[in-house]
């Protein structure tokens, strides 16, 4: 089919290139010029495992284009799909202005346009999204649904560092659609996947995304909670978590206790979640929990450190910035909000990340210094704090003669004395 996808970010590069490999003409639109390039060179625009490759492939094969031509790529697109940013506002409600702004684009070549293509919302956003965009297409093109255009909902469910894999593997589809053209459609789409599908009204497919992220905060953060009861008892923490993931009702994921979780869409989908169920006149409260559990957990490492220390008035080693391995996304990240208090209780830092130097220097400027590589890093000083669990962290020997604060488990040895965990 042809394909044009708006928003060559995170989604819409991965959405683009595994659509390119499975054998359709897609075309990756964005007004970012750096990027465009970036896709047109062959290369990845953000850090992201095994996507460079299928960029390559795409473009080799003629499946795969980029312009920063947006009405040029939506002209002849039977499917467009539209994967631009909804950042968070101040309130925690959810900012649809690129959204809106895809909508009106989108709108001005409808009315040339004698076919009806199917706009399909791949962003986050919150239920009844699908159908604002629907209103703003008609009311820009004097156009009507059903009639000139359809739209849809196919939330995506990609991790940071493993979003080819869940691309071509996923768990499920789901397809929020107005019409059985729409859900047709769809289904020719992704023809080549192996999966359930659950076919639904697109509201119902913006809450199936919302509340499938918040449960899996709630999860971390009720983990955490446990974790942080486990270390002041005296539990082992980790025979608990083993024993809770061996009954089937619960299952063994998401029950690593750390410093919590970060990135561009735990935070951001349990504030919006949050917010639009207060507007519906329910409390959240779980949903709030699980936010305070998460903004207090990275503060306990550093009061940790502070008590066996005496104070933090020294210099200071930080391993990891990216919320996670295998990314340089640093939004939201837990170990840059450890850094920071760290800065502010007169510690003098220097930070290492594999992937993650650029994105958080944009964060964290002149107030550390960053080492080019894990020697220079350790060498630095004798207090360190290990906050991503990247692979080549994984080596209990670098650490002898060092005090070591961990914010991920790394390691399995329980007899390292010089280890110290967040909650464990």
């Amino acid at each position: 089919m042809e394909i044009a996808v708006i928003g060559s970010g995170y989604v819409g590069s991965v959405t683009g290139a595994l659509l390119a490999s499975s054998g359709n003409k897609v075309t990756l639109c964005d007004i970012s010029e750096e990027k465009i390039n970036a896709i047109k060179s062959g290369k990845s625009p953000i850090y992201e495992p095994g996507l460079e490759e299928h960029i390559r492939a795409g473009l080799k094969s003629g499946n795969l284009s980029a312009t920063t031509d947006i009405p040029a790529a939506l002209a002849n697109a039977a499917v467009i799909f539209v994967c631009v940013g909804t950042p968070p506002k101040a309130d925690g409600s959810t900012d649809l202005s690129y959204i809106l702004s895809a909508a009106r684009e989108i709108g001005k070549t409808l009315p040339k346009r004698e076919d009806c293509p199917l706009i399909v919302i791949k962003s986050t956003v919150p239920p009844g999204t699908t159908k604002l965009v629907s209103e703003e297409i008609e009311q820009s093109s004097n156009t009507k649904e059903g009639l000139n255009f359809g739209t849809a909902m196919n939330p995506e469910f990609l991790k940071e560092g493993t979003a080819v894999a869940d691309f071509e593997h996923p768990d499920r589809l789901v397809f929020g659609v107005n019409s059985k053209r729409g859900q047709e459609i769809l289904q020719e789409v992704y023809k080549k996947f192996e999966c359930p599908i659950v076919v639904c009204d697109p509201k119902t497919a913006e809450m199936i995304k919302y509340a499938s992220n918040s449960m899996l905060a709630v999860r971390i953060s009720f983990t955490n909670e446990i974790a942080n009861s486990c270390k002041h008892l005296g539990i082992d923490t980790f025979k608990v978590m083993e024993g809770m993931g061996l009954d089937s009702r619960i299952g063994n994921k998401f029950l690593n206790p750390g410093i919590g979780f970060g990135g561009s869409c735990f935070p951001k989908d349990v504030s919006s979640l949050a917010h639009t169920v207060k507007e519906s006149s329910v409390d959240p409260l779980m949903l709030e929990a699980a936010l305070k559990i998460n903004l207090l957990q990275p503060g306990k490492l550093v009061s940790i450190a502070e008590k066996k220390l005496g104070n933090l008035k020294r210099k200071i080693s930080v391993l990891g910035l990216a919320f996670k391995p295998d990314t340089d996304d640093v939004r939201e990240s837990p170990a840059v909000k450890i850094v920071q208090l760290l800065v502010e209780r007169g510690a003098e830092v220097m930070v290492y990340d594999p992937e993650a130097r650029d994105t958080a220097q944009e964060v964290l400027g002149k107030s550390v210094k960053y080492a080019n590589g894990l020697s220079e890093a350790l060498n630095f000083s004798d207090a360190v704090f290990i906050l991503t669990d990247w692979e080549e962290f994984k080596d209990p020997k670098l650490y002898e003669g060092k005090i070591v604060f961990e914010g991920r488990k790394l390691f399995k040895d329980d007899h390292l004395n010089n280890f110290e965990g967040v909650c464990w």
